[in-house]
């Protein structure tokens, strides 16, 4: 997606992952940390590539009631959609159960459509 909000790439539908990644020892968001939000790394390895994040396109969470019955709720997920370097759309989440054992999940991708297509 160009600055205007235009994709800059025909895209090919969007692939189910829903694999573990591990952010690299890099840059996060730190405004979005400061807010409370995980903050998107810059950059991330999946399947021993490191791929790196130009632009985040969008965010969303997830709630869910509090665990102790009250009838409060609690963010359970942070979503985002990300476009990375290489042109390609993800979507990332974290769940926040306030364990430390926490992880970055990529759940879906959209790969870019060949040019001769």
């Amino acid at each position: 997606m160009n600055r205007e909000g235009v994709l800059s790439a025909p895209l090919l539908p969007e692939q189910f992952v829903s694999e573990t990644i591990e952010p690299c020892g890099c840059v996060f968001d730190a405004e979005a940390m400061a807010a409370g939000s995980p903050g998107v790394p810059s950059a991330f390895l999946w399947r021993g590539k490191e791929i790196r994040v130009k632009a985040v396109l969008s965010s969303s969470k997830t709630t869910r009631p509090c665990r102790n019955g009250s009838g409060e709720r609690y963010v359970g997920k942070h979503i985002y959609r990300v476009e990375t370097e290489d042109g390609r759309i993800m979507s990332l989440y974290r769940r926040r159960s306030g364990s430390k054992r926490d992880t970055w999940t990529l759940y879906t991708i959209q790969n870019k459509a060949e040019e001769n297509e």
